[in-house]
């Protein structure tokens, strides 16, 4: 069998659903798998480097990526932009490689709706077993105030409201359980059609061999 495409892997939760470390459970079980690593017009923070946490933009360069059809998704948060510029996950699904967008509803959209997302992604959608879980699992980080929680809380709603757009939806009442499941789904979208170019050719020369017979 040739090479094949790599897929877009699309995994969005409310926040506190397991997404974060279930994305690196993923990525532990298959290092090729990459994460999509995003652009940003915020200031780069002490110890972080270019192109590993982030691509710094200025907004004038990340507006005109956005211009020229740069970005496959992007949103403007508490005044700064981020987004998942497009050439570095072209290059790794031609060649390949699996890309992992750890991201919302709303970028997952605007990921899927491009040539490229509508081709080779994979959406999935992790819900909590429960909303009181959900709160637990918020509190139990110890790090966020009353408010803040009130406000995932809130926003969680929200997520939750958009399950219906994604390809897989796995409920995350046991995080060993949802990972097989997550795997089972990651293994199974590679052998698409689409994610295997040469199947045309395969097929042509079965058929020439056909034709040789007569």
């Amino acid at each position: 069998m040739g090479q094949r495409r790599g897929l877009l892997i699309i995994l969005s939760s409310p926040s506190g659903a397991g997404k974060s470390t279930l994305a690196k459970r993923l990525r532990d079980w298959d290092d090729t798998i990459r994460f999509s690593v995003s652009a940003t017009t915020r200031p780069a923070r002490p110890g972080e480097e270019e192109g590993r946490e982030y691509y710094f933009r200025t907004r004038e360069e990340f507006e005109a990526m956005i211009a020229g059809g740069d970005m496959l998704e992007h949103a403007e948060v508490f005044g700064n932009l981020y987004g998942s510029p497009r050439a570095p996950v072209e290059e790794a699904i031609r060649g390949g490689q699996d890309v992992l967008f750890d991201i919302d509803w709303q970028g997952g959209q605007q990921v899927r709706e491009t040539g490229i997302g509508k081709q080779h992604a994979l959406s999935v959608f992790l819900l909590p077993p429960s909303i009181s879980e959900l709160e637990k699992r918020l509190r139990s980080r110890g790090q966020d105030s009353e408010e803040v929680i009130a406000g995932r809380m809130q926003k969680s709603r929200d997520e939750i409201s958009h399950w219906a757009e994604y390809d897989y939806v796995l409920v995350n009442d046991d995080l060993d359980a949802t990972f097989e499941r997550l795997k089972t789904i990651v293994t199974a979208e590679r052998m698409r059609k689409s994610q295997q170019p040469d199947l045309v050719g395969i097929v042509r020369n079965l058929n020439s061999e056909f034709e040789e017979r007569q």
